[in-house]
């Protein structure tokens, strides 16, 4: 297949003529998915070109996913859309429903010329770093969200810096990276100060904290909290087997534990606000329903999705701190 055509003396860059002619053959259909391309070789003898602007050309195409790699094979045909011009590697830790609002406010305000690929590591490092590697020179983005695992920057160095957005949780290792995150400590913190005199109205205010998946800025935030204003407090791993009290407060990251709580309210045929309190991190249409309004402290992840969108069009790097507030409703 004699398709590809480089000219001399236009303003045209070489390697950009070799994506066009990849394109206009896709296009015309003289190719077609699953086609090999011509070698490396073949097209830097035939046009004159270096082997270095074949494999320009190449990898632009790869990373829009057009071509495909094949060791020991060549070059491939992995998709007939042309239209695609960027294409997103987007990892998440896991999924529930305000990182769905995020993912899809992201989703939304993106051009449609780009594709976005979302996978999960799940706090498992050896599933993030597995991820990350098969992933390398696929993608003309990388948005990691590096959760509270330790050593992630060793990963991460391993793609073009100008590439990563950090999201959500921000590590100092990662500071070189554009990021969008949240300031968990402040955020908590600041918060919780809004609502000191509810609060201390609790005989003892709870912490359901799991060191394995929330931010340790949490856990500082609310630390700071309860020696500032001298409240009683405690700090557990889980609801599952802790009775509740009388006039105890929880704060309550994880939807799972929330329930817990209410179901041992409704056990003890307690009251919340008058027998007991619950503040849940992270807002969610449910938490507006259940028990008349459940207050929370959370970030605006729609607002979070749409500026991720915007940042893929920047070239600086950037750090933005995503706005967080609380929410009073009826349960504390």
């Amino acid at each position: 297949m004699d398709f590809i055509s480089v000219k001399e003396n236009i303003d045209i860059p070489k390697y950009k003529q070799i994506v066009h002619s990849v394109e206009k053959a896709l296009l015309d259909h003289t190719l077609r998915k699953g086609d090999r391309l011509p070698s490396i070789n073949s097209i830097r003898n035939k046009n004159s070109v270096s082997r270095d602007t074949v494999l320009l050309a190449f990898n632009e195409l790869k990373i829009r996913g057009i071509v495909q790699s094949v060791v020991g094979k060549g070059y491939f045909i992995k998709s007939e859309n042309v239209n695609i011009k960027q294409r997103v590697f987007l990892l998440f830790d896991e999924l529930n429903a305000f990182k769905e609002d995020l993912y899809n406010s992201f989703l939304n305000n993106l051009d449609k010329n780009i594709e976005v690929d979302i996978y999960f590591h799940h706090f498992n490092p050896d599933v993030f770093s597995k991820l990350i590697f098969d992933s390398m020179g696929n993608y003309s983005s990388y948005i990691i969200m590096p959760a509270n695992m330790k050593n992630t920057d060793k990963v991460i160095d391993n793609l073009p810096e100008d590439k990563v957005i950090i999201l959500d949780q921000f590590h100092p290792e990662l500071f070189k990276y554009t990021a969008i995150y949240q300031n968990f400590e402040r955020d908590i913190y600041n918060a919780l100060t809004k609502e000191v005199k509810r609060l201390k109205k609790y005989k003892k205010f709870i912490f359901i904290f799991s060191e394995f998946k929330q931010p340790l800025g949490l856990l500082k935030g609310f630390k700071r909290f309860c020696k500032e204003f001298g409240i009683a407090n405690e700090v557990i791993a889980t609801m599952e087997s802790r009775e509740i009290s009388n006039r105890e407060v929880y704060l309550v990251p994880d939807d799972r534990n929330l329930i817990r709580i209410i179901k041992k309210m409704k056990e003890k045929d307690y009251l919340l606000i008058e027998n007991i309190g619950i503040i849940s991190y992270n807002e969610t249409l449910l938490k507006e329903i259940v028990e008349g309004g459940i207050t929370t402290i959370s970030t605006d992840f729609k607002y979070m999705g749409k500026q991720l969108a915007k940042m893929l069009g920047i070239k600086e790097k950037r750090k933005i701190e995503n706005p967080s507030k609380i929410i009073l409703r009826n349960s504390i």
